[in-house]
């Protein structure tokens, strides 16, 4: 019975790594569509609060500048929260962020749950 569940788990890990990868070379973009530059940008499953790295990093300058598009890497399709850090210092969390293959956006009128450093 244990095998079983061992080979089980064994499953679901190369399944999930298998649809990240596939979604990395389709090209999952986010489109900034809030109205500052973003310096920090990390997803979290819905509800868990347990953020991931900084997609920022993908980009040659750290930043995300509104209207510019950001490759993500590391994240399989679905559901997360997001939270967005930019320029001014606005730290933000929008809720149920439909992160899908091909690009996918954040508008400034969903950044209602935010803070200041």
């Amino acid at each position: 019975m244990s095998r079983m569940l061992g080979a089980g788990a064994v499953i679901v890990l190369v399944l999930t790594l298998s649809v990240v990868e596939a979604a990395e070379r389709r090209g999952m973009r986010f489109w900034n569509l809030t109205l500052h530059t973003l310096t920090s940008l990390q997803f979290s499953a819905s509800g868990k609060h347990v953020w991931g790295k900084n997609q920022c990093e993908n980009d040659n300058d750290k930043t995300v500048d509104h209207n510019e598009r950001l490759r993500i890497t590391g994240l399989a399709p679905g559901p997360y929260d997001a939270k967005l850090i930019d320029r001014s210092g606005r730290i933000c969390v929008v809720k149920d962020v439909d992160v899908k293959d091909g690009i996918f956006t954040i508008e400034e009128k969903q950044m209602t749950d935010c803070e200041r450093k």
